[in-house]
């Protein structure tokens, strides 16, 4: 036991509750506990009971959520685990959150397979009922090394288990197979695991990393548990159906008989289609309704854990909890009933509140109560109390906190500092020892704790404590800083999606950019036959029936077309001149704009500005007070920040990131640190209610300080504006954040500089230009929230100053998002949903002719909601009044077009929904899904089309793409693409995004790199070696027998080609054996021609070639080859290999009688030799190749030792 948790042993009705648990005395009654000294007392009291799971049944997700961080760092992350809530009624079609699900299942994994754990579930997760814990169990499964088992029999079993079959596995409950290997990804399971057969045995089961595909460490079994909840085995299905049937039959008849037929109809034909899929074996969305007719039982998750401890958390309001879950399950079923949409089976999936009460009381538990209310405590035998109290709050004042610290170690307390980061551990310290107090840093507060010591840990806890009779002190940000904490969550595993390149995205009908013939169509993958050898070619298809056929080797001349999305770009004619001509008119232009951006950029480091002063103890101070963790992008964009302002000359600096990723407080620090230097700031806004947002941001950031800040807008009346101005000429005010107001010519500063702009490409042209004017004088930092391409953002380095974050904030919870047909009562649930916990919804209907209409239609829908409209053709200061209401939450919902896509940071709206969503593109659909999920709470975008509307082509992949966005997978990356090329218009202006469309952003972005290179005069240093012509007459290509997926086999084709060393293939080659199994012949040709490819490129040769019977190397007049080393190849090889010396210096190699295998391995290997052991007799430059012909006959062929 860890001697943090073990002071607790000292206190003797601790040990009282720990020996009652022993004893299995049925039921305890902690009280007096609150916060995270109840958290304190559980994690020891599990420390304390070996052996048996402890299951934390609690009101509400949040405090769930609060009570799992705070055990999570009392234990370990892997003891304490959540068992949430499902988002969607049983009965709703669409996906349920993959985070959720895979949480689920591996608490029911764990607990099923006899394991311990802390398990915390919410009462909504405790009283939805489950599948009975045998099924499950019935449905896991486990697979050892040397076991026989039929591999088709596997897939069948891992598709009954819930797995989804896939080509790669990239997340949890996928499968895939490949010819002798199996890959699975368990829901409870950290990483997927890759099982190889030999024949019907296994022979071995690896674990692999989903992003790289390659294996990391071999295990000797596999624990699989079921992919999904709802189960049904063979023997209960017939009888289920017949249930279902009958049921459907019953209800239909009731619904007609009230003349409800329409009702009865569509009741009659969601069944039937259900009980289709159900014969068949399938999966489907909203499956889970008709659990409860396979089952007569069905159970809770008490039922999964052997022998646990149940802790009921304020036992009072988990009550009433349940009772108003039992309501709200009364009056949303009474409606769907009504509306035929359910069959009235679904209703027993929850538990009433008197059942799940009567539940819990069937175990033993253990009660804790902060205050008697509704508990029954006259039993005193059975409640034992706590003295403790909430730990006093300092917030940032030190030198109460160091004269209470001092008096604490005078008395032997025991102190233990838990903060939320590593830095704020470190600076805590330094700033105790300063004060006299002995302090030690700990990895994790589970270290020794002894009287008298202060230890500072890093963690997460939601309150401080005091235990006086046991001389316990706990100290916690909340108490230290008077900050929130600094909620830290594990990041979410990266899936593989969003590392591909664009090309293994590329499906048949894409559009392609060859850099010598122009855009066209990719068609697929052909293999084709030439001369007895057999190669695969790209097919693209250019205007009118032209072809080309491009050799795998040549696919880095190829690029995916990345352009605007909403036009196709024009294809070319094969052989015509129309594509130079608008290659050349693309270069010409970046070159100018490349040229313009050098002169600025020399220009600006000529001028002279205010260098500012170093950081101050209170910038230092200032920054500490911020109540976030910041990222990793943003640390480093403040230093490039700072950089900047302490040189002479005037920054001029971009810095994007997406909205809510923390820009602002980038542009706050840099604010300050010019205060600091009695310097005043202009931060200029495009809007006046985003003025009036970082005014509000700005004015509690400086709280404390004797910083004065104004607003200078509309929202000011005349005589305020101009005491506002009077102020700023004099000095008297030191940060004035406004709208273009700020740049009419009466606005005088006394001393100015430095100047935050936001979103600089939605002022107008005369406002940009005086920006320009500025920029000469005074510091300007430009926020923008449009993303700028990683590849523009490197190709213009040393030309534009620029910060990227691209990480966003760690308590940023994913959006959950659902695709479904249009379904009122979705519509209401989730606003209903929202506003039970306070905060505000979109609804995005982008029609302003029928938009009234559509708010009408909410106001029906739910009467107690506040309905607000707002739409871009509605007067300025209207719209301006809306939005603000929506702000001050005057409103609880905000029905408007796409107008809200660049809109506000309200971090009180997570929940949004989107009416006819397939009209819409990809990126106004990710734009839109971001202005939700801004806070730490769970958010919900439901992107909803007309039922029965009939969807075109292009809508449904746009569909299936959002569908993606929930695991950010290709979807995510496309609309990624079309704000990025956004961005590089608006960075780089409307002509240049003209020319994105025209060749593609790829290309446009070598173009621009290769004008940056060329115009600082760097291309010549950088000669590249010249890439050798391979052409062997053999077989060489991927067949589909081996990978099967044309987009994992352009995968790897891609692979191969960039493979630049003998090593980087052999690599290659480990990677292809592990993830496919074996190589075949022409694969194996595929790889060893890539092998002779890295030598050639590396010693200087420009051709290997079949002429006739024979294989020439053809070397380079530059060649870095010596005499001896090609003798060397022609003796270990008599007979076979000859040397050639005339104009055209060549080895040649007798290929009659070898096997292509043969051939290969031989001209690899002369390759080698040659490449060996540099000699002191090098061929260079002048003495080429052609040295070798000395004292022999011109032109003769000579078998050296031959």
């Amino acid at each position: 036991m860890n001697s943090f948790l073990s002071v607790l042993r000292e206190f003797p009705e601790f040990a009282n509750i720990a020996s009652g648990l022993e004893r299995k005395t049925p039921s305890q009654v902690v009280l007096g506990l609150g916060g995270s000294m109840k958290s304190y007392v559980l994690a020891a009291l599990y420390r304390a009971v070996p052996g048996r799971p402890f299951i934390v049944v609690t009101y509400s997700p949040q405090q769930a959520g609060r009570l799992g961080e705070d055990l999570a760092t009392l234990l370990s992350p892997a003891e304490v685990m959540s068992f949430p809530a499902l988002e969607l009624w049983p009965h709703e079609e669409a996906r349920e959150s993959a985070d959720v699900l895979s949480q689920r299942l591996a608490v029911k994994a764990c607990l099923s397979r006899g394991r311990r754990a802390l398990v915390v579930v919410p009462a909504r997760a405790f009283a939805r009922r489950l599948v009975p814990a045998e099924v499950f169990s019935e449905f896991s499964l486990t697979l050892k090394t040397g076991e026989r088992h039929d591999r088709d029999s596997l897939i069948t079993r891992f598709a009954g288990m819930g797995y989804e079959r896939a080509e790669l596995v990239e997340r949890r409950g996928q499968f895939s197979a490949r010819g002798d290997i199996l890959d699975v990804f368990p829901p409870d399971s950290a990483s997927p695991l890759r099982i190889e057969f030999f024949d019907d045995e296994i022979d071995s089961i690896r674990e692999f990393d989903p992003a790289s595909q390659r294996s990391s460490r071999e295990v000797d079994h596999a624990s699989l548990a079921p992919a999904r909840e709802f189960l049904v085995s063979q023997n209960a299905r017939e009888a289920g159906l017949a249930r279902i049937e009958a049921q459907a039959a019953a209800q239909c008849k009731r619904l007609e008989g009230l003349g409800r037929v329409t009702e009865a109809r569509s009741l009659r034909d969601r069944t039937d289609s259900a009980l289709e899929k159900l014969r068949e074996g399938l999966t489907f969305d909203g499956e889970d309704q008709y659990a409860p007719a396979f089952y007569g039982r069905l159970g809770t998750i008490l039922d999964y854990a052997a022998d646990p401890v149940v802790v009921v958390d304020e036992p009072a309001r988990l009550r009433e909890a349940f009772v108003g879950f039992e309501a709200e399950v009364r009056e949303a079923y009474a409606t769907l009933l009504e509306a035929g949409r359910v069959l009235p089976m679904e209703v027993s999936l929850f538990a009433s509140a008197e059942e799940a009460m009567a539940c819990l009381g069937r175990y033993q538990r253990l009660e804790f109560v902060l205050l008697a209310r509704g508990t029954d405590i006259s039993n005193t035998d059975r409640v034992r109390s706590f003295s403790g109290k909430p730990a006093s709050p300092y917030h940032g004042k030190f030198d109460l906190l160091v004269k209470d610290l001092k008096a604490w170690r005078r008395k032997k307390h025991r102190v233990v500092v838990v903060v939320s980061t590593e830095d704020r551990a470190r600076r805590f310290r330094e700033v105790m020892v300063e004060n006299g107090i002995e302090a030690t840093c700990v990895p994790s507060i589970t270290d020794e704790v002894k009287p008298g010591n202060v230890i500072v840990s890093v963690g997460s806890l939601e309150s401080g404590f005091e235990l006086p009779s046991l001389r316990l002190v706990v100290l916690t940000d909340a108490e230290l800083y008077g900050a929130e904490r600094r909620k830290r969550r594990l990041p979410q595993a990266q899936s593989a999606g969003s590392r591909l390149a664009a090309f293994t995205d590329l499906r048949p009908g894409d559009y392609v950019v060859h850099v010598a013939h122009g855009i066209g169509r990719y068609m697929g993958i052909k293999t084709l036959e030439a001369a007895g050898a057999k190669r695969d070619y790209l097919l693209i298809q250019y205007a009118g029936e032209d072809r080309l056929y491009v050799p795998t080797d040549q696919i880095g001349l190829l690029q995916k077309y990345i352009g605007p999305e909403d036009s196709p770009p024009k294809l070319y004619k094969l052989g015509g001149t129309e594509w130079n001509r608008v290659k050349a008119r693309v270069k010409e232009s970046v070159r100018d704009m490349a040229r313009g951006l050098l002169e600025l950029y020399a220009a600006r480091e000529a001028i002279r500005g205010h260098a500012f002063s170093p950081d101050t103890p209170w910038q230092k101070e200032f920054e500490d007070a911020f109540p976030y963790e910041e990222t990793p992008d943003q640390l480093n964009a403040i230093a490039e920040v700072k950089a900047d302002m302490e040189k002479p000359r005037p920054m001029d600096r971009l810095l994007c990131g997406d909205v809510g990723y923390g820009k602002t407080e980038v542009a706050i620090r840099a604010a300050f640190k010019a205060v600091m230097d009695s310097k005043q700031v202009a931060v200029l806004v495009p809007t006046t209610i985003l003025a009036q947002q970082h005014f509000t941001t700005f004015k509690d950031r400086f709280a404390g300080y004797p910083v004065r800040i104004a607003a200078l807008s509309r929202f000011q009346s005349e005589a305020e504006q101009r005491d506002i101005l009077k102020e700023l000429r004099r000095g008297g005010i030191d940060i004035v954040i406004g709208t273009h107001r700020l740049l009419q010519p009466d606005v005088k500063f006394h001393d100015l500089g430095l100047v935050v702009v936001d979103e600089e490409q939605r002022f107008g042209v005369a406002h940009k230009e005086f920006l320009k004017e500025l920029r000469k004088s005074v510091d300007v930092l430009t926020l923008t929230a449009t993303p700028i391409p990683r590849t523009l953002h490197m190709a213009l380095t040393g030309v534009r100053d620029m910060s990227v974050i691209e990480t966003p904030p760690e308590d940023r919870f994913p959006v959950r998002t659902y695709v479904m047909e249009h379904d009122d009562s979705v519509i209401r649930e989730a606003i209903v949903r929202e506003l039970a916990r306070g905060g505000q919804v979109y609804y995005v209907h982008n029609r302003v002719q029928t938009i009234d209409s559509a708010a009408m239609f909410l106001a029906r829908l739910v009467p107690e909601a506040r309905i607000g409209v707002a739409h871009g053709q509605m007067p300025e200061d209207r719209l301006e009044e809306v939005m603000l209401k929506f702000m001050d939450r005057e409103y609880d919902v905000l029905v408007a077009t796409t107008i809200i896509e660049n809109g506000l940071d309200i971090p009180n709206v997570n929940t949004l929904v989107v009416t006819d969503a397939d009209m819409l593109g990809l990126a106004q659909l990710y734009q839109l899904r971001g202005r939700v999920g801004r806070s730490n709470r769970v958010a919900y975008a439901y992107f909803m089309y007309r039922r029965d509307g009939v969807l075109s082509e292009v809508a449904e992949k746009r569909l299936s793409a959002i569908r993606e966005f929930t695991d950010f997978g290709s979807g995510f990356k496309i609309a990624m693409r079309d704000l990025e090329i956004r961005g590089a218009g608006n960075l780089l202006g409307a002509e240049q995004h003209g020319h994105i469309a025209a060749v593609g952003f790829e290309l446009y972005s070598r173009l621009v790199e290769e004008a940056v290179k060329e115009l600082r005069g760097t291309t010549a240093a950088e000669e590249e070696k010249t890439e050798p012509v391979i052409d062997l007459g053999v077989s060489a290509f991927i067949g589909d027998d081996y990978i099967a997926d044309p987009r994992l086999k352009i995968e790897m084709y891609k692979k191969i080609n960039a493979a630049s060393t003998v090593d980087d293939v052999n690599d290659l080659e480990e990677e292809m054996e592990d993830r496919f199994g074996p190589a075949p012949g022409p694969c194996r040709n595929l790889l060893a021609i890539a092998r002779i490819r890295a030598v050639a490129r590396d010693i200087g040769v420009a051709q290997v070639a079949s002429e006739r019977d024979q294989v020439v190397v053809k070397l380079l007049p530059a060649s870095r080859v010596s005499q001896d080393q090609v003798m060397e190849a022609v003796r270990a090889n008599r007979g076979r290999v000859y040397a050639n010396f005339g104009k055209s210096p060549s080895v040649r190699i007798r290929r009659d009688g070898l096997s292509d295998e043969d051939l290969l391995r031989l001209v690899e290997d002369t390759l080698q030799r040659v490449r060996q052991r540099p000699s002191k007799t090098r061929l260079g430059r002048d003495q080429g190749i052609r040295g070798l012909a000395t004292g022999r006959r011109q032109g003769s062929a000579t078998s050296i030792g031959g």
